[in-house]
């Protein structure tokens, strides 16, 4: 082989390389997920930095611990699909600095009204989503 072949098909490589990481990078910003900090819940809300939804739902704030399993809902929000900011969930029940949170995506589905938020733990009314087996969440600690 000339070295022009050569050099044009490591070209033709790294181009195709790249043009196929970069299809699986734009993927990957659609799936859902979310983004918190440990932060102050003296006004009542806690917020979500980010969440990217892969359709209409909910941002539900479930009281946690150590055993990283989800408890009694305190807090929900509604989230559009795709990418929503800033997301503002208002507590329906004190939350003490230190007590651990996690901030989830439920879907809309399998509810008697859509735009209302019919989950209770357990329930498979606008549940949770999962990806690849896991619950799309974070937590946090109030401050």
């Amino acid at each position: 082989m000339n070295k022009h072949v050569k050099t044009t098909a490591f070209v033709t490589a790294l181009i195709s390389g790249a043009l196929i990481g970069g299809v699986a990078q734009a993927g990957h910003h659609g799936e859902a997920m979310v983004w918190g900090d440990d932060q102050s819940v003296a006004a009542g809300t806690v917020t979500a930095k980010k969440v990217m939804a892969e359709e209409n739902g909910w941002l539900v704030v479930h009281r946690t611990d150590e055993s990283m399993k989800p408890g009694p809902v305190v807090a929900h929000a509604p989230l559009k699909k795709g990418k929503n900011m800033d997301v503002n969930a208002i507590l329906t029940e004190e939350v003490k600095p230190g007590e651990m949170l996690m901030l989830m995506v439920h879907s809309e589905k399998g509810g008697m009204k859509t735009g209302i938020f019919e989950y209770t733990l357990g329930a498979k009314e606008d549940g949770p989503i999962k990806k690849d087996g896991k619950l799309v969440m974070t937590t946090i600690t109030a401050q």
